[in-house]
Order: structure tokens, then C-alpha cells, then sequence
């Protein structure tokens, strides 16, 4: 801190000599020569520097934060989204005879996971081969019964039963069918079923290895679409009440950052931490997240009133004859600009009242604009 000071008040020492160097000073424009303002010199507020002299005195130019009270740096960690994370079970009893998908390999929806061969299977595929052939001959009967009526041979009711009993065999095989894919469905031979994965995504975790013995019911495969992740937060109430959904978050770790928003905020607290719940919504199809993963986020605060407020960075601001001032860029150089502050708010400060937002501003270095403000007035009180 002592050198970050020291480097200040160097710079502040040095900077008219700086501005001589780039042509500013008296003997690059001697006063009264032309009727133009000495360059660097400050007047009522005003200082004049170009845009060479504003890059050598080392001041970092910006623009005031606009729409949030500033932004709340907290832990976070990153989770799979419940929505597109799935555990696939076995359906039935059996012995596992494939498994076509590794850890981290991707799968579509619908392809097969596992093969499992059982007795219970061979029901099952039964079931469906018979009821097929009951569905078969019902529909021809209800045609012989439907051209003898038409011919009237036959009786109404004949036709009339013969149609039930196709309805009710269709039924029957429909159901079947139904039974199979609620198994997995086909596996190809009579006494297997196949395991499907019911969404697109990758593999996260298996549960099996080949040949092993399963109950049904076990989980044999975890599948998860990580092309979007959610980021768990745990806020402090007086914090949550200045969160909404929709607010920017931005998330850091080493080597990457990211940008998501507030999707849930919870309208109760935890009863084991008495902290209030939030999630995020990260993209991920870039896959540089994992789920687990600790990180820092960084939440935009709304306002009290939900209106947008303004925030600058602290080293923005001086104190110049006891009013809290930042420099705002002009054409000429820079111009004065006393403002009210409000709340902290991490590195940033609150403006109160005397700035739009949309002006440019010297956010480091300001401290070396403060001293020339004092060299003019010192200089006109000679």
C-alpha cells in the first residue's frame, strides 16, 4: 500500500514536467503569445491535456457501471442442471451382455445403452409375439364375418363380435409393446432387452461392468446434457432481497470466466444454513465447467427502489476544497465534476447524483489530476 501511495504522489510531482515534455509547458507555448490556455493548466475546475499527455501521465480512462447497485463476490460451485441430468435404470432382473457407451462418451436420444438377457425378457418378447398373432387372426375373422354380412349369410352380430374381438387383441398387443419399451425395448433375440437412453448427452457415470448380474431397478448408466450447467448460490437475506432472476452473473476461475443470470432465487431460507438458495444458468457448450467445481461469483445488485444506479470504481474519486469530485473527460482535457456518494459496493462506490453514466472518466491516476487542480490554484493565488 505504502509504494502504491508513494508511486502517486511521484507521478503527481512529476506530471507538469511530463506535460512540459509533450509539449504543454511554457516554452512550447509561451502565455499570452497566441491567447491560448497553457496546456495542463487548470482553470475553474477545467484541465487541459491531450490525448498523449492524458496516456504518458498513466490515466486509465472509463465509464460508470449502470443499472445495478454494484455487484456481491461470493462462493459458488457448479451443478449438473436437474432438468437435463438422468439416471437410467434396468426395468427388469438380468445379466448385463453389452455395454455400448464409456465414461464421457456423448449419446442420442433413443440409441442403446445395454443389452440385458433374462428370463423376464423372454416373457415379455413372448408376450408381444403372441398377442401380434392374436391381433392377426382377429382382424381376419372381423373380414370374413364383415363380406359374409355384406353377402347376408351372416348375421349383424356376428360382425359385431368379431369387431370386439379384434379391438380387444389390438388392445392386448398394444399393451405388450408397451411392456417391452417400458424394459428398454428389442434387444434383438427373444430373451433380451435393450436399454435406451432416454435424452442426448454424455456419460457422467456407469454403474455395471459386462456380464454382471442386475436387480431390477439398478441404475446402470448416469447421462447428463452439459451444454448448460447451473451455478448453486447461497445468499445472505439481506443480500437476496437486492437479487432478482435475470440479474448478470459473472463467474470466475482460474483460467476462465463466464457470464450467466439469475434463474431462482428462494423465497425461504435454508433451514440447515439459514441462508436463501439462488441458481444461475451457465452456458457450457464450450465444456470448460464441471460439475462440482468450486468457483467465485460475482451478482449485480439491484437497486433499493429498482430503479438503475450509477457506480464508479473507488480510485475514481478524490476530494478536492471538501467535495467528493471525479474527472470527466472532455475534448480539451478533463473537467471536474463533484458528485454525492452512496454505499460501497466491492471496489466500486455509489454515485448518488452528478453523473449521467455516459461519460468517460479517469478511473486510475486520478490522484495525479487532483494535484494539478491544486498547482492552478496555488498559481493563480500568486
Amino acid at each position: 500500500m505504502t509504494i502504491n501511495i508513494s508511486r502517486k504522489l511521484l507521478l503527481a510531482a512529476t506530471l507538469p514536467f511530463l506535460l512540459a515534455a509533450c509539449g504543454g509547458g511554457e516554452s512550447a507555448n509561451p502565455a499570452g503569445e497566441d491567447g491560448e490556455e497553457e496546456a495542463g493548466h487548470a482553470d475553474e475546475g477545467k484541465i487541459a491535456l491531450t490525448n498523449e499527455q492524458v496516456k504518458i501521465a498513466g490515466i486509465a480512462l472509463g465509464r460508470p457501471t449502470v443499472g445495478s447497485d454494484g455487484a456481491l463476490q461470493l462462493p459458488a460451485t457448479i451443478e449438473g442442471d436437474p432438468q437435463a441430468t438422468q439416471a437410467v435404470s434396468a426395468a427388469i432382473g438380468g445379466r448385463v451382455v453389452a455395454l455400448n457407451r464409456n465414461l464421457g462418451q456423448t449419446i442420442g436420444r433413443g440409441q442403446t445403452l445395454a443389452i440385458i438377457e433374462s428370463r423376464e425378457a423372454t416373457q415379455l418378447q413372448g408376450e408381444v409375439q403372441a398377442t401380434r398373432a392374436r391381433l392377426a387372426l382377429a382382424n381376419s375373422n372381423l373380414a370374413r364375418e364383415e363380406r359374409l354380412f355384406a353377402q347376408r349369410v351372416s348375421p349383424e352380430q356376428d360382425v359385431i363380435a368379431a369387431r370386439t374381438s379384434a379391438t380387444e387383441a389390438r388392445i392386448a398387443y398394444q399393451l405388450a409393446q408397451q411392456q417391452v419399451s417400458a424394459a428398454g425395448g428389442d434387444g434383438g433375440r427373444l430373451n433380451r432387452i435393450a436399454i435406451a437412453a432416454p435424452i442426448s448427452g454424455q456419460v457422467i457415470a456407469r454403474s455395471v461392468v459386462l456380464g454382471q448380474t442386475v436387480a431390477a431397478d439398478a441404475e446402470l448408466y448416469r447421462i447428463a446434457n452439459l451444454s448448460s450447467v447451473s451455478l448453486s448460490l447461497n445468499l445472505q437475506p439481506a443480500d437476496a432481497g437486492r437479487i432478482r432472476p435475470g440479474a448478470i452473473v459473472s463467474v470466475s476461475a482460474p483460467g476462465r470466466q463466464a457470464a450467466g443470470k439469475i434463474s431462482f432465487v428462494s423465497p425461504a431460507l435454508d433451514p440447515a444454513t439459514k441462508l436463501v438458495p439462488a441458481i444461475a444458468i451457465l452456458d457450457n457448450r464450450a465444456g470448460q465447467w464441471r460439475v462440482g467445481e468450486a468457483v467465485t461469483a460475482s451478482v449485480a445488485l439491484a437497486g433499493a427502489h429498482g430503479d438503475a444506479s450509477i457506480s464508479v470504481p473507488s480510485t475514481a474519486i478524490q476530494t478536492v476544497e471538501g467535495k467528493s469530485v471525479v474527472f470527466v473527460r472532455t475534448n480539451e482535457g478533463f473537467e471536474v465534476v463533484p458528485v454525492v456518494l452512496g454505499d460501497r459496493a466491492g471496489a466500486n462506490v455509489i454515485i448518488g447524483s452528478g453523473l449521467k453514466g455516459t461519460e468517460q472518466i479517469a478511473i486510475t491516476n486520478s490522484f495525479a489530476l487532483k494535484a494539478e487542480i491544486g498547482k492552478g490554484e496555488a498559481a493563480h493565488e500568486d
